[in-house]
């Protein structure tokens, strides 16, 4: 019953992970749902429901209990606040992150079979980039921060090969850096890709710059 990761992240910024092991009264004790919460809790399967709650409570446990909303688009927010953030959960794992830029966020566990969607998200560049060691990881870094790039961008529409666009990096064991973009239309920013390796999750975030 513990934040799994917490920690600072420049320019005022925090990166959270809960590791869900709790009952589902824990979080319902924890959070004042409204009844329009309650309700589309009631709809979701039992496993997102868990993800759901343990999400939200650790929004409360990084923003000093600011409860979040959703935009029209499915764009978390904090309705009183500038702060920006980003959710996203995975198998017993529950990730947000806070920060004053756009963010986004993706925790995914390692899994053989992302190679069969490696075809709708990576550009030629980025395929080219990718070494026999390390490869699932370094894939997943990729999906992960295409992922996160689109949660920053915060609108729908998006063609992960078209759209989204990550640096080629090599792959670091313990954690790195590389940088992508967002591009579409009008649209054009530059965004700092930061990758860690949590247990069998891959854990990415991207911040953009200034």
């Amino acid at each position: 019953m513990s934040i799994f990761l917490k920690k600072s992240i420049p320019e005022n910024g925090q990166i959270g992970i809960w590791k869900i092991e709790e009952q589902e009264q824990f979080f319902i004790n924890q959070l004042s749902l409204s009844q329009e919460q309650t309700q589309q809790l009631e709809q979701k399967h039992p496993k997102h429901k868990m993800e759901w709650l343990a999400s939200r409570h650790l929004v409360k446990e990084l923003s000093n209990g600011q409860s979040c909303l959703k935009d029209a688009l499915g764009k978390p927010y904090f309705p009183n606040s500038p702060l920006q953030l980003s959710i996203s959960h995975s198998g017993e794992f529950a990730a947000v992150v806070t920060h004053s830029e756009p963010v986004g966020v993706d925790i995914q566990k390692i899994t053989p079979r992302i190679r069969r969607i490696a075809h709708k998200f990576l550009r030629q560049e980025e395929q080219e980039s990718l070494k026999e060691v390390y490869f699932l990881e370094q894939l997943h870094v990729i999906w992960g921060a295409k992922e996160a790039l689109f949660k920053a961008y915060g609108k729908k529409e998006v063609d992960f090969r078209k759209h989204l666009s990550v640096q080629p990096f090599q792959y670091q064991p313990n954690g790195g850096k590389t940088i992508g973009q967002v591009q579409k239309g009008d649209y054009f920013e530059k965004f700092d890709i930061i990758y860690e390796h949590l247990n069998d999750y891959i854990l990415v975030y991207v911040i953009q710059k200034t």
